[in-house]
C-alpha cells in the first residue's frame, strides 16, 4: 500500500460502500439520474474522499475535522436511502444492508 489511508479500516469500508452505491445508482429510472443518483454517489464519493484528505499530513485535530465532514457526507447518504426507498428505487433488503454498512461510520 502506498498511501496511509489504504491502511485505514475505516478508508476501506467507505470505499466498499462508495462502490455499493455505484452499482445501486445504476438500477435508478433515468429520471433520477441528475438529481438523488447524482447525489447520493457525491455523497458516498465524499466519505471516501475527505478520510484520505485528513489522513495525509494533517494534525490530529485536523484528521478529525475532515472525519467529521466525513461522517455528515455518510448520514447524506443514508438520507438519499431513506428517498430512494420511498419512491421506490431502493429494495428493502438492500436499504437494510446499506444502512448497516453506514452505521459503522456513526458509532
Amino acid at each position: 500500500m502506498v498511501f496511509r489511508f489504504e491502511e485505514l479500516k475505516i478508508w476501506q469500508r467507505a470505499f466498499e460502500l462508495s462502490n455499493e452505491i455505484d452499482l445501486l445508482t445504476k438500477g435508478f429510472p433515468k429520471r433520477a439520474m441528475y438529481s438523488l443518483s447524482s447525489q447520493i454517489k457525491r455523497a458516498a464519493d465524499s466519505v471516501v474522499l475527505n478520510i484520505a484528505e485528513g489522513c495525509t499530513g494533517q494534525s490530529k485535530a485536523e484528521f478529525n475535522r475532515f472525519l467529521g465532514i466525513a461522517l455528515r457526507s455518510a448520514i447524506e447518504v443514508v438520507a438519499c436511502l431513506f428517498i430512494g426507498k420511498a419512491r421506490g428505487y431502493v429494495m428493502e433488503d438492500v436499504f437494510k444492508c446499506i444502512t448497516i454498512t453506514t452505521k459503522f461510520y456513526v458509532k
